[in-house]
């Protein structure tokens, strides 16, 4: 069957509907949302971007961005969980990974039987992934791998992950190698951190977890050996756009609740809604909205494109290029509408009671995770200065 837009955008909403007073009770409660899982199962979203031959959906990024976005109207910590199953999941597995391989994970992961996730941060490797100490060796028909991974969205409750590691003997020296690590194993130690561990994001699921001797099939290895590298930073564009997706939801979010309250609360005789410095915030947030959807659009529009034109790296730099740009921009944007629509609210604003301080308190993670501001602001500026100028080779 052909691709459905408008019924891929009818199953996300009746999804968001039933999620959200879940997510409400459980953000009250400080815990895992377990209902997020069974209900995107229900709703047949957790194969959005996975072909239709593997079980999929086979959305193209437009729409698959445009449901992210809807998605992370309801909260990060539920946008965040399709990020980590599917958009750096998923991807790197249909993109690089044997047909057998494929026909391994994403059918179960389309059904919701395995979930997925991507493990490339480290306690000491961050923005620099090259810095990390995970080994694997090559043991008969197994890899063997060691090492710790950390702050791993799904890490916690991933029946498969992909994992990257140096060979033993060269780790900082050698070249990094991509893998899909079952979870469900000998040698594999996970720990949930604990909701109040984190400043925010309460009901998503971060874990560590440990590597001791873990068995990887040989058939698990994603390309070839030596093309980790490469895996991970063509994943992180798929990351990117979907974390700048779930922002502009969030900003979607963050202006309807300003609006809403801002007609019915009144102070000094009036709705705030008709004092100009209320409206001030109310026009910002519009403006943050406006601009990230330009953006995440676009973004997105390119990626098909350069999908579409496998090869043509011309293309492939473009759509690198404005995945970044969306993503460094949104995430602020979505700061900023978030922290004005606080500010809306007032002392109200100053609670995860309310949905502004929810958003304020979880989308701050954004500007960190799959980038931060920093390496984003030099990869944008090293693609308009010319690669000569890279400040962080």
């Amino acid at each position: 069957m052909p691709f459905d837009p408008n019924q891929l955008a009818a199953d996300v909403e009746a999804f968001c509907e039933e999620v959200r007073p879940e997510e409400e009770l459980a953000y009250a409660e400080r815990r895992f949302n377990e209902h997020v899982v069974p209900l995107a199962k229900k709703h047949n979203l957790l194969g959005m971007n996975v072909r239709e031959e593997y079980g999929g959906r086979a959305a193209d990024n437009v729409s698959y961005f445009k449901a992210l976005a809807r998605i992370g109207r309801e909260g990060t910590t539920v946008r965040t969980f399709f990020s980590g199953h599917l958009s750096i999941g998923a991807y790197p597995i249909q993109t690089w990974g044997s047909d057998a391989l494929k026909r391994k994970y994403l059918p179960a992961a389309a059904r919701g039987e395995k979930v997925l996730a991507f493990g490339l941060t480290e306690p000491d490797a961050g923005s620099n992934p090259r810095e990390m100490t995970s080994s694997y060796e090559k043991k008969g028909d197994r890899f063997i791998l060691n090492g710790v991974k950390y702050l791993i969205s799904n890490g916690g409750i991933a029946d498969a992950i992909i994992v990257f590691a140096y060979p033993a003997g060269q780790v900082g020296t050698g070249r990094i190698s991509a893998f899909v690590l079952d979870t469900a194993q000998k040698g594999f130690e996970k720990e949930s951190f604990a909701a109040n561990a984190k400043m925010g994001m309460p009901t998503s699921n971060t874990a560590m977890f440990e590597m001791h001797n873990a068995e990887v099939p040989l058939e698990n290895l994603l390309g070839e050996e030596g093309d980790g590298f490469r895996v991970a930073m063509g994943t992180l564009v798929s990351g990117r756009l979907s974390v700048a997706a779930g922002c502009l939801g969030v900003i979607e979010d963050c202006l309807a609740e300003a609006i809403q309250y801002a007609k019915v609360r009144s102070q000094h005789g009036k709705e705030i809604g008709r004092h100009q410095l209320v409206q001030e915030h109310i026009a910002m947030i519009e403006m943050d909205r406006v601009a990230s959807e330009s953006m995440v659009l676009r973004a997105a529009a390119m990626k098909d494109r350069s999908e579409a034109n496998k090869g043509d790296k011309e293309l492939a730099r473009e759509a690198d290029l404005l995945a970044a740009q969306a993503k460094f921009f949104a995430t602020n944007a979505a700061w900023d509408a978030a922290d004005r629509a606080v500010q809306v609210f007032g002392g109200r604003g100053w609670s995860t009671l309310y949905r502004p301080g929810r958003h304020l308190t979880d989308v701050r993670v954004c500007r960190i995770y799959e980038g931060t501001d920093e390496i984003l602001k030099l990869k944008i500026a090293s693609a308009v200065m010319g690669k000569e100028w890279e400040a962080f080779k």
